[in-house]
């Protein structure tokens, strides 16, 4: 779904720069949360052995009992799919 907004000033100076920085800005604070989040990610496959795809699977298919651990996993897992999409959405913007 393409979305369109539009920025008004009462400013003597050009926007487009400062709206730029501002998106690259939060490209890079997305793209360090997103690294931190696939160290925690790494940390819980480390302790069991699992991929997060495998983990996943076997959640689902109940051979896993949950705990605050699976949640804990289950939300990063969640979070980081959700800074992931952040950040391509700001990749694919277009400033005219």
């Amino acid at each position: 779904m393409k979305q369109e907004v539009i920025i008004k000033a009462n400013a003597h100076e050009d926007l487009k720069p400062l709206v730029v920085a501002a998106i690259r800005n939060q490209m890079k604070l997305l793209q360090q949360d997103i690294d931190a989040s696939l160290e925690r990610i790494a940390g819980f496959e480390k302790r069991t052995g699992l991929s997060s795809n495998e983990f996943e699977e076997k959640l689902s298919g109940h051979e896993i009992e949950e705990s605050l651990d699976t949640l804990d996993w289950t939300m990063e897992l969640a979070s980081l799919r959700l800074l992931q999409r952040k950040f391509q959405y700001l990749c694919e913007a277009e400033i005219l």
